[in-house]
């Protein structure tokens, strides 16, 4: 018997010419289905509250809005960023896992701590740098300090007794209080909490004295009366609360702050950070953000993932600087 390709089709078991061009069309939608179809998991590497998932959550929302799918925020808490790092760059490369960057975890915890479970310039890809900020001096609204030169002159007259809640040994806020300390002459007793919300709700109780904290973290507390702010590290003042006070008027050349931006495990397609890139400066555009942003004091940036690997790598100078200046020694 000769088996012809009319003969072969029509085999028991297989399939018709009909149903095989189905099957191949179904498998090719799937496939072409554009990015993203599923929700994108935000991975913070803080606590809710902080700078970085306040602001992972404000423009994650408008991001999601215009990709049809919703951004996820997912705090992990823990070793001043690195646990929530270490997962980033873990994650699988396929776009649906995402993450919020700053220059805390990013620059100066590597400069802090010999062993990371990290690199970041090999294991993240810059997505898009969202904002800029800067730290403020902040304290219960009974302490009565009523600037930064009187908290000054307290802890030089009361060595070691005054305490600052940071996040942890050698991560960002620790170093900026450092930095404080040393351009001023007093010393502190530093008292690390896992998180920023767990800061303030010791500063709100009366059971630690003060903070040098982000302005975006510690300004709803500000605002609500909870928590005084007797000083920003800006080189000015801040347009927008011309009565507020820099601590460079006390300490002169005091200035702090860092950035945060979204990040990528590294050997994401390039494609899939270039729109990521471009929704999330589309949403650093719009009138509501910026008007939050700005009562934030944040500097909003809309650039490239280029500019923001450049930022990382200028910071990195930057912090390392300062690291030697202070003596401080990777532990």
């Amino acid at each position: 018997m000769a088996y012809g390709w009319r003969n072969v089709v029509k085999l028991p078991g297989m399939l018709s010419i009909k149903y095989l061009f189905l099957l191949i069309f179904f498998c090719s939608s799937v496939i072409a289905q554009p990015y993203p179809n599923k929700a994108i998991r935000v991975i913070v590497p803080a606590a809710p509250g902080d700078s970085c998932d306040t602001l992972a959550r404000l423009v994650g929302q408008k991001v999601s809005e215009k990709l049809g799918q919703a951004l996820t925020v997912d705090n992990r808490v823990g070793a001043g960023g690195a646990l929530g790092l270490e997962m980033i760059a873990r994650a699988p490369t396929d776009g649906y896992t995402i993450g919020c960057g700053q220059g805390g975890n990013m620059v100066v915890l590597p400069l802090a701590q010999k062993k990371l479970p990290y690199d970041t310039f090999k294991d993240f890809a810059p997505i898009a740098l969202m904002a800029s900020n800067f730290v403020a001096l902040t304290v219960h609204p009974s302490v009565p300090f009523k600037n930064t030169r009187d908290l000054i002159t307290y802890a030089k007259a009361h060595p070691g007794k005054l305490s600052f809640g940071t996040i942890g040994e050698g991560t960002f806020l620790h170093f900026s209080t450092e930095l404080l300390a040393k351009e001023a002459g007093f010393t502190y007793l530093h008292v690390p909490f896992k998180g920023v919300s767990f800061i303030f709700t010791d500063i709100i109780g009366g059971r630690i004295d003060a903070t040098i904290n982000s302005f975006v973290s510690v300004y709803p507390h500000y605002m609500n009366k909870r928590l005084k702010v007797l000083g920003i590290a800006r080189a000015q003042r801040l347009p927008s609360m011309p009565d507020m006070p820099t601590i460079a008027e006390s300490v002169p050349g005091y200035v702090s702050g860092g950035w945060f931006g979204f990040i990528a495990p590294a050997g994401m397609a390039k494609d899939q950070i270039a729109l990521l890139n471009r929704e999330t400066n589309a949403a650093m555009k719009l009138p509501d953000v910026r008007e939050k942003m700005t009562n934030f004091g944040l500097e909003i940036h809309i650039e490239s993932p280029e500019y923001f690997t450049q930022t990382i790598r200028s910071d990195f100078d930057k912090w390392g600087k300062l690291a030697r200046d202070i003596g401080f020694k990777a532990q």
